[in-house]
């Protein structure tokens, strides 16, 4: 039986376990659990990181820990009750991991690896607390060192700042806020800014000297010295170095390492260096013999000199090398470092050009003991201490020191009867009392100990030498009396002997008879001479002497007169001696009582440093002389007292407070003293007013807070001594002292006056008092000191008055004081505070002091459990809410709206100062209860000012969560703010509701109500998605989701509202669109619903929601751009909605509102996912078109659409798709004018005229079309804007267009272009974005993409996707799968424009632009068998699928891909498929027999390899096949219907023949003389195949030459209007092109027809076992097989004769065969091995030929004239498009066709075609008057870019020769119709027309935007029209249109008779131009 547990509540897992029983519940090492249950050894409980999974799992798995238990049932919280540290390091480490492993995935390798090391090495400290062995000191240090490496990795890891107390975590609940503010500031200003340290110290290490002329000991000594004063700063560090220069004691560091400590701020600058002198020992000259002497003297060696200033810019340690330098005369040797150092070059050089001296030299900072824990090593290792000369900047009590340094300066010696100077050497010794040398009292300097005597060192030839070496004498103080020094002066002799020879001493007492000690500074010794070391031993013989000349009596002149003396400095530095003569006289008073009066006076003078020595003796002296002699020196003791307190305030004497303090308490035995310093006191104070000079009062003000301790002490050891007596009059005393005190502090006076100074001189030391006051009166009495004190100040005083700023710092320091913290006094206290506080918050004065008052007042206010306080703190907090709730508000307003200060202290300043207001009415409100609420709310008399204390607190909330008001890691203070900000609305949306509801509504407070709601649901700190979940369970266990909290109350006051809603709307609809799109379900659900309501109130208003619509729209475009949003939102809009609106009367509109919501939300939402993407791809540029066109056609937000146009642009360009964002671009330049009417500035575009903007876009364009290599659109534009320039006569730009124009033509006649390959693209099943899901595309190829590499990149696109393996249609499995399916396949397509393609002579630069450009139309064939397949001949039931697709946009366009919008599938039978073959191989050979005719070809291989291929296919069987499948009986009988085909196919069997007949001609014409043989093999087998066909003469209808040009080239047959390819009797005319001939260009080199049917079609099938085989082609650049555009697979191409290899065509050689690795074997497409279909709109349409001698194309048109003008595709209000029927009556009566029309795939059309059998023409052509001009494709195509009409006419070639023409000026002859059909009555036209126009009604319902650049003033689909005409009509334009800018006029006038398209003379009025819609003012 399952048992709820009592205390197993938490527990850790100790291994892991599965959970496979039934109900286990999986746990992992290391989880924490809870536990529920309990039943026979398991536990029922849940994982706190998943604590909604509950499960059992074994007791053994679980070790338990302690825990406390919170809210103790259902929802109880269990907390482990371990150490705060320890579980913040617990839970902070289990965050860090899962971030750890992230960093490993960005890779940042550096903080992986930095935080792997001090996570490490918090588990190892964690080990540590765990055990329990640490003492409390060491626990401490790992505390700190734990929380110090948390905040380091929490900084690093972006995460929150965590506030704590003494290492512990703080619960913000449990202290105010603006102690957690305080907490918050503490720690972020120490990740900030470390406190400059003042105390700086030299780390000096010696490492070695170089120098090539070594060999002798040497002694280096460094010491630092002032360049500025001339001395040295520093004692000196003395380092030997052994004959290599190395330290001789490398073992002992301390010798060679050292720290110069106590350096000060001020020393570190650039006259301060640190000096260096090496002294070597041994022989006197460097060079001398080594047998010469044999005693060792220190002789000068070198100086270097290097500045501290150097040492700040250098890196934390450098080894340095300091160059040595040497005396250029050795006399100079004592100013050698200040020669260096003011660069006095004449009296140094260098010692050698290689000596160094190396040394590390390093600047540290803090103070002694910081040094010691930071460099721990530094120490342990050994260092030595460098003592400064003096004490340093600070002097701590307790500091022991007493040290003489001494330097020997100069001395002047006589010859002594020498010839030479002598070479003088000094000996110290240091003796005692009783004349014994003291033992290691003598030291050179610190890193050596001391010795017992100090050699000086020797200059040479110098009887006045100069020598300035220090040395130092640490003496102790109790062995100075009676001590003295003596030097001992020597002759050094450089002769053999080398003696050493005695000559004279010197001595000096070091302390005098008085007990001062030798006084600092030089003093002058006399030489007493002294030739026997004997003389020395009893030194008392000597030391009657007189020993300086300064203390001679004025009678020993003989001593006095004397040359020889010696001069030394002496400088004591003792914190026990003094030299001070007056100090010895004060505290000796008792023995001289006459010369108190003269002491105490001298007190003033004498240094600090004497008195504090001295201070507690001082003190004892002054308290004895005023116990025994108050009356007579009162005064003048309470003076010095004065004096010495203040000295103390000095901060060089500062730390010695402590000192006095302890005297006070502990040594002070002046039990009287208190009547005669308050007596003195009050008498000072009483004469305040009165005295002219206030200085000395003020001095007396200063101290008043030692002179109330010692009052206050003395009163305490009277009433111990006492009992108490004489309380009353103490009392009494101390009043009066009060009142003389509010006496001179009320007095009012001008602001400069001195009294007012000295007022504020008491206020800065008053508060000081209070402590000393309470240890003898009561907390009230002192509080009513305070208080009558405080409040006795002047009331009205001056701004500038200096008064106030110290009244606030008096009220500061009294907040602050022990008094303040009791409530008792506080109750007295806070009326005073409050009145000077709010007095000067309301003046905006000494903000930051106010915010400082503020923080303590409301710091010790705090909800207390106890019931006692409770009434106590409410009234406190009633006095602040009442007093500063509206002035702090205002405070903040204020100074958040002020400009920020420019400093940077400043501005942190300021920041600090605006925290601490908005955390003191952060902590003011959170104390609030209802009843303050009620009493605060109640206290408004009027209703407008509770009007503005709403207005003025929503305002305050809005910039208390701003994002910039807390650092951005304060995310506890953010909560705690939000917490205390919700908790206040709710309490005031009460009063919102009763105030300010129906008649008595007020729009501004509602309005800043949900506003501030608003931006607090969409704080980020409040997103608890995007937190880590352990975060998130804080956060939700302590505080709830506020945003929920919040939306609630929305709703709720919403509701209230009533009609007043529609105030509202649409102000509101995007702030409360945001709320709802933060993802929180159960907001979202509280939300939406609002939609509704104003979508019900706004169609009550206006009867529909227009606005709710745009507002909605406009709102959601730049919200979800901003992250916001996603799929489930979009679901709950329209689910929750639409159930909303079932009932509704205005259901219908409201479902197509969410509709177009929610349409717009997943486009939107497919765009923010495909931009965060990285590269620039397909799905980017698709998702965005989609966007764009939805913002256009459904929407019609135009400057949604704009803005979009140029992120579409920006794409484009990333991408180098050059050409599309040309056109994309052009979609912003069709919506603009060439007018003057100004634009504002927009996106990147200044603001500038319509004009200028559409000439800047026109430009751009043409650049872009330029590098897209779409010169010929380029072309157009030029010559638009050319046509601007020049009716502004702008020549100059006119003459750059021009050039650019001809620049344009050249690159397209020089430069290659490749053709793109077309793929078409299927994406099925649901996980596909909305824009592509279950969609067919098709997509334009880069250059050298073939179907592999697109396939690729398409799967690297969509990563997901499956790629299929067929070509078939899918099923609805596949459409409704959660997959992603792509089926991907190559298609062909089919030109639009024909003429160009067509047309002879025209070169293959400009037709290859017309076969890929501006296709609406794409081809894919699939052959199949149906019926039974003959084995023997499979052609018989080969039959050809042929799936035509249209899009919604020709290609290229505004993007690489546009979406299919029309499937067309047809089936091609057999003979259909033979005769398309048939033609195209036809079509092959006379281009290239044109090409070789006219040398375009550089050499015969390409018509040698195709006629090869043709001829040879035809003997081994290619034709034979097709006669044998069609020409028999039983087909003929079958197959009645197919007659016609039949026939065609014989005359084109028959054509082909007499092609090859004449192409052998021309080859044999052309071949060279190596391939003759070839050439006649061809020619037997031509001859042979003529004989298989049975032709023995071939009829008269193909007996024409099939390439005829009549000047012999293809250009003058372009030019010349009718080509001659008639018959000799010229009385036929031929139907050149079969109905079955498909309109499409061949794309891929094709060889024979007959190579198909030849040998078995061995071509196709190759050595297959099944003939299915044939199916398997693929586009190839050559192929031998039937297909035209497909070669075998590679098996069958391999097995196939090589005479069938391949012919290719010279353009096609670039290309590259495809594989179409997407689909089966027996499915790959093979669409380009037949030619594209014509479909019944696209058919020629035969007519007429009225007149012949109407000219194709008249010079004196004007453009318009030749032309119509459409409207632009933008335009939603164009004129609808004009009947194209007016065409059929001008254009019958005008033309005639050339050939009969093609009919549909069907029986009909068969017998359509028979009815029109072409007849003799009664004219002849060639004698027409047509001007022999034919139009150039750039010459006469209509307003667009390029043509989009439908296929007019046209083969599957790539070069047409004149057999192909089919222009009626270039037709051999006319085909008259019947009788039966008078002029254009021929029964095809107006299907012909009507299905034109059906197609064009069609495309107009569509509306799409006008992508190509064509469109900008064609429909998008014209009519079709005959092909043969020779002007086409607008609707069939050139290739390249007339200049545009003539078009943009809406009406034009024409001739009737100049209209060459209306017979009957009517005018045909061109269609007006609308003006395209305007951007306003884009």
């Amino acid at each position: 039986m399952w048992i709820p547990t009592e205390h197993e509540k938490y527990g850790v897992v100790l291994a892991s376990f599965r959970g496979t029983v039934q109900h286990g519940l999986p746990l992992e090492i290391g989880d924490t659990v809870q536990l529920l249950e309990k039943c026979e050894g398991w536990y029922r409980g849940f994982v706190h990181k998943n604590p909604n999974a509950k499960g059992i799992f074994p007791c053994s798995y679980i070790h338990l820990k302690n825990a406390h238990i919170k809210n103790k049932g259902q929802f109880e919280t269990v907390i482990p009750t371990e150490d705060s540290v320890i579980t913040e390091m617990t839970s902070t480490l289990r965050d860090w991991g899962a971030m750890w492993k992230r960093l490993y995935v960005k890779n940042e390798g550096d903080l992986f690896h930095r935080l792997w090391h001090v996570m490490n090495e918090i588990l190892d400290l964690r080990r540590q607390v765990l055990v329990g062995h640490l003492t409390n000191d060491r626990m401490k240090d790992v505390k700190q060192h734990i929380t110090a490496r948390l905040d380091w990795g929490n900084e690093q890891l972006s995460l929150d700042l965590v506030p704590r107390r003494e290492f512990s975590m703080v619960d913000p609940d449990e202290i105010s806020v603006t102690e957690l503010f305080k907490l918050m500031e503490h720690r972020h200003r120490k990740k900030e800014t470390p406190v400059p340290a003042n105390t700086h110290h030299l780390f000096v290490h010696m490492k070695s000297l170089m120098s090539s002329n070594l060999g002798e000991e040497l002694e280096v000594f460094f010491h630092i010295y002032d360049g500025k004063e001339n001395r040295p700063l520093s004692e000196r560090f003395f380092v030997r170095l052994n004959k290599n220069g190395v330290p001789k004691s490398p073992e002992k560091t301390e010798r060679q390492c050292t720290l110069f400590v106590d350096l000060g701020s001020s020393d570190l600058r650039k006259d301060v260096y640190i000096v260096v002198h090496i002294m070597r020992i041994g022989r006197m000259g460097a060079g001398e013999k080594k047998n010469l002497c044999s005693i060792q003297y220190r002789r000068p060696f070198g100086c270097a000199v290097v500045s501290i200033a150097d040492l700040l810019t250098a890196d934390s340690k450098d080894d340095h090398l300091l160059k040595v330098y040497a005396c250029t005369t050795e006399s100079e040797w004592y100013q050698i470092h200040e020669n260096i150092i003011r660069k006095v070059n004449s009296r140094y050089n260098l010692s050698g050009s290689n000596t160094g001296l190396a040394v590390s030299l390093q600047l540290l900072h803090g103070d002694i003991e910081q040094l010691r824990r930071e460099y721990m090593v530094l120490f342990t290792r050994g260092v030595s201490i460098t003592k400064k000369l003096g004490f340093s900047d600070i002097i701590m009590p307790g500091e022991m020191r007493n040290d003489l340094y001494m330097t020997l300066e100069k001395g002047e010696f006589e010859k002594g009867g020498k010839s030479v100077a002598r070479n003088v050497e000094i000996t110290v010794y240091v003796l005692d009392i009783e004349g014994q040398v003291m033992k290691s009292y003598v030291a050179a300097g610190s890193g050596e100990p001391g010795g017992d005597e100090y050699h000086s060192f020797v200059l040479y030839h110098n009887n006045s030498p100069r020598w300035a070496e220090q040395i130092k004498l640490p003496i102790p103080v109790d062995m100075f009396r009676g001590s003295h020094v003596r030097f001992e002066f020597r002759h050094c002799s450089t002769k053999d002997k080398g003696e050493k020879k005695l000559f004279g001493y010197s001595f000096v007492h070091l302390m005098q008879e008085d007990g001062r000690t030798l006084p600092d500074g030089t003093h002058e010794l006399i030489i007493h001479k002294c030739e026997e070391n004997a003389n020395l031993q009893d030194s008392s013989r000597y030391l009657k002497l007189p020993f300086s000349k300064a203390n001679l009596p004025g009678n020993n002149q003989a001593v006095k007169g004397t040359k020889e003396s010696f001069w030394i400095t002496s400088f004591l530095c003792s914190t026990k001696l003094t030299q001070n003569g007056d100090m010895l006289d004060l505290l000796k008073w008792r023995a001289h009582p006459e010369r108190i009066n003269d002491s105490l006076s001298k007190l003033k003078e004498i240094d600090g440093s004497e008195i504090v020595k001295f201070l507690q003796d001082t003190l004892d002296t002054l308290f004895g002389i005023l116990d025994e002699s108050s009356q007579r020196y009162g005064l003048k003791v309470f003076d010095c007292l004065v004096h010495i307190i203040n000295l103390l305030q000095d901060s060089k004497f500062q730390h010695f407070k402590p000192v006095m303090d302890t005297y006070i308490e502990s040594h002070f035995a002046g039990a009287l003293s208190y009547r005669d310093l308050i007596k003195v006191l009050k008498w000072y104070m009483d004469r305040i007013i009165d005295a002219e000079h206030q200085d000395h009062i003020q001095q007396v003000l200063k101290a008043t807070e030692y002179i109330f301790k010692y009052i206050i002490q003395s009163r305490r050891l009277f009433a111990l001594a006492t009992g108490g007596q004489s309380e009353e009059e103490f009392r009494c005393c101390v009043h009066e002292l009060f009142m003389s005190i509010r006496f001179f502090l009320s007095q009012e006076n001008k602001i400069t006056s001195p009294i007012t100074q000295t007022q504020a001189v008491f206020l800065r030391t008053f508060p000081a008092v209070y402590g000393e006051l309470l240890k003898i009166f009561t907390v009230r009495e002192v509080a009513g000191f305070v208080r009558e004190t405080l409040g006795s100040l002047p009331a009205t005083a001056h701004a500038e008055c200096p008064l106030e700023a110290v009244k606030l710092h008096c009220i500061a320091k009294t907040v602050e004081s022990q008094l303040y913290t009791n409530p008792e006094s506080r109750c007295i206290l806070l009326p005073v505070v409050l009145r000077l506080l709010q007095a000067h918050m309301q003046e905006q004065r000494d903000l930051v002091m106010c915010a400082r008052i503020l923080t303590s007042m409301l710091s010790l206010i705090r909800k207390d459990d106890s019931v006692t306080s409770e009434p106590v703190v409410s009234e406190e907090v009633d006095l602040i809410v009442d007093s500063l709730l509206v002035v702090l508000m205002r405070t903040i307003l204020e100074i958040t709206n002020r400009p920020q200060p420019a400093g940077t202290n400043m501005r942190l300043q300021f920041q600090d100062i605006t925290g601490e207001f908005v955390a003191c009415l952060l902590a003011l409100l959170r104390q609030m209860s209802d009843k303050h609420y009620q009493q605060l709310l109640q206290a408004f008399t009027s209703k407008d000012d509770l009007r503005d204390f709403l207005l003025q607190i929503f305002t305050v909330f809005r910039i208390l969560i701003r994002p910039e008001m807390f650092p951005k890691d304060w995310t506890v203070m953010r909560l705690v703010t939000n917490n205390v900000i919700i908790t206040t609305v709710l309490y005031l949306s009460d009063a919102l509701r009763k105030n300010f509801l129906n008649e008595k509504f007020d729009y501004k407070v509602w309005d800043s109500y949900f506003y501030l709601s608003v931006i607090f649901i969409n704080q980020p700190c409040l997103q608890l998605e995007s937190f880590s979940p352990s975060k998130r369970k804080r956060v939700l266990e302590k505080y709830g989701d506020m945003r929920v909290m919040m939306g609630c109350e929305i709703f709720s006051m919403w509701q209230n509202l009533g009609e007043h809603k529609l105030n509202f709307i649409p102000a509101m609809i995007g702030p409360f669109l945001e709320v709802t799109l933060v993802p929180q379900p159960d907001l979202r659900n509280v939300m939406i619903p609002i939609f509704h309501d104003m979508m019900d109130w706004e169609q009550r208003r206006s009867g529909n929601f227009k606005q709710v619509e745009a507002k909605l729209i406009d709102k959601l475009d730049s919200l979800m751009s901003e992250g916001k949003g996603d799929e489930t939102y979009r679901e709950l809009f329209n689910s929750i909605l639409l159930k909303k609106i079932e009932r509704e009367t205005w259901r219908e509109s409201g479902i197509s509102l969410i509709a177009t919501v929610t349409r717009l939300m997943e486009r939107l939402l497919d765009y923010r996912d495909c931009m965060k993407l990285g590269e620039v791809d397909g799905k980017k540029i698709g998702c965005t078109v989609s966007l764009l066109n939805f913002y256009k056609t459904e929407l019609n937000k135009e400057e949604m659409y704009i803005r979009y146009i140029h992120k579409l642009y920006e794409l484009h360009l990333k991408a180098q798709n050059y050409t599309e964002a040309s056109y994309t671009l052009l979609l912003y330049d069709e919506l603009l004018e060439w007018s003057e009417r100004p634009l504002r500035e927009f996106l990147n575009y200044p603001m500038q005229s319509e004009w200028q903007r559409k000439e800047y876009l026109h430009l751009t364009i043409v650049q872009n079309f330029d590098r897209g290599k779409c010169w010929e659109n380029g072309i157009i534009l030029c010559r638009e804007l050319a046509d601007q320039y020049e009716s502004y006569y702008d020549y100059r730009n006119l003459s750059k267009m021009r050039m650019m124009e001809a620049s344009l033509y050249d690159k397209i006649m020089d430069q290659q272009r490749l053709e793109p390959e077309f793929f078409r693209v299927g994406f099925y099943g649901k996980k596909f974005p909305f824009f592509l899901r279950n969609k067919e595309f098709v997509c334009r190829g880069h250059d050298y993409e073939r179907l592999e590499a697109f396939q690729q990149r398409m799967l690297n696109e969509f990563p997901h996707a499956i790629a299929m393996q067929h070509v078939n249609q899918p099923d609805q499995t596949i459409y409704q799968a959660e997959a992603q399916y792509l089926q991907i396949y190559a298609v062909s397509p089919i030109p639009e424009s024909q003429d160009v393609l067509q047309r002879d002579g025209v070169p293959d630069n400009i037709k290859s632009f017309y076969k890929v450009n501006h296709i609406w139309r794409f081809r894919y064939d699939r052959p199949f068998h149906k019926g039974t397949k003959d084995k023997e001949n499979e052609f018989k039931s080969l039959w050809v699928e042929r799936t035509t697709l249209t899009l919604v946009q020709s290609l290229p366009g505004i993007s690489r891909w546009f979406e299919v919008e029309k499937r067309e599938l047809v089936e091609v039978s057999p003979l259909e498929n033979a005769i398309e073959v048939i033609e195209n191989k036809n079509l092959q050979l006379r281009t290239l027999i044109a090409q070789c005719q006219s040398r375009q070809m550089q050499n015969i291989n390409p018509l040698t390899m195709c006629l090869n291929g043709v001829i040879d296919a035809a003997v081994n069987g290619g034709l034979a096949r097709y006669q044998e499948a069609f020409f028999v009986k039983d087909y003929i009988v079958n197959h009645p219907e197919d007659g016609d085909k039949i026939g065609r196919l014989r005359e084109l069997m028959f054509e082909q023949a007499h092609i090859l007949e004449y192409g052998l001609a021309v080859h044999e014409k052309f071949v060279p003389q190596d391939m003759r043989p070839l050439h006649k093999k061809l020619v037997d087998q031509f001859h042979m195949m003529k004989s298989s066909l049975g032709i023995q003469e071939f009829p008269a209808y193909v007996r024409a030459s099939p390439v005829h040009f009549t000047n012999g080239s293809p250009r003058s047959s372009c030019r010349n209007s009718v080509p001659n390819i008639l018959s000799p009797d010229g009385s036929r005319v031929v139907a050149r092109r079969s109905p079955l001939t498909y309109p499409a260009v061949n794309r891929y080199s094709s060889s024979s027809l007959s190579s198909q049917a030849s040998n078995e079609v061995s071509n196709i099938t190759g050595q297959s076992e099944s003939s299915d085989e044939v199916f398997n082609m693929q586009p190839s650049p050559s192929t031998s097989s039937l297909s035209s555009n497909h070669s075998a697979s590679p098996n069958v191409t391999s097995s196939a004769p090589s005479s069938a290899r391949g012919s290719p065509q010279l353009q096609d050689k670039h290309k590259h065969s495809r594989e179409n690795s997407c689909l089966s074997s027996r499915e790959r497409p093979v669409s380009a091995i037949y030619p594209n279909p014509l479909d019944p709109a696209q058919r020629a349409t035969p007519h007429q030929i009225g007149d012949t001698t109407l000219p194709r194309s008249d010079p004196n048109l004007s453009a318009p004239d030749k032309v119509r003008p459409t409207f632009s595709s933008w335009s939603l209000d164009s004129v609808k498009e004009v009947n194209n029927t007016e065409f059929s009556d001008t254009v019958g009566k005008l033309l005639c066709p050339p050939v009969p029309p093609r009919p549909p795939y069907s029986v009909s059309s068969a017998k359509t075609m028979r009815s029109q059998s072409p007849v003799p023409t009664s004219r002849s052509p060639q004698k027409s008057s047509l001007p022999p001009f034919t139009p150039s494709p750039t010459e006469c195509q209509s307003a667009g870019l390029v043509s989009n009409s439908p296929v007019l006419s046209g083969s599957y070639s790539s070069g047409i020769s004149s057999l192909s023409r089919c222009s009626v000026s270039e037709a051999s002859g006319t085909e008259a119709t019947t009788g039966d059909h008078p002029a254009h009555q021929g029964p095809t036209m107006p299907n012909s027309v009507s299905s034109g126009s059906d197609e064009l009604i069609r495309r107009e319902n569509k509306t799409p935007p006008p992508y190509s650049v064509y469109e900008r003033t064609n429909p998008r689909r014209p009519v079709p029209l005959p092909h043969s005409l020779s002007i086409p009509p607008s609707v069939d334009p050139p290739a390249l249109p007339p200049k545009p800018h003539q078009l943009r006029t809406s009406s034009m006038k024409l001739d009737p008779a100049s209209d060459p398209r209306r017979a009957d003379g009517v005018p045909h009025v061109p269609r007006p131009r609308p003006l395209p819609r305007k951007v306003s003012q884009l």
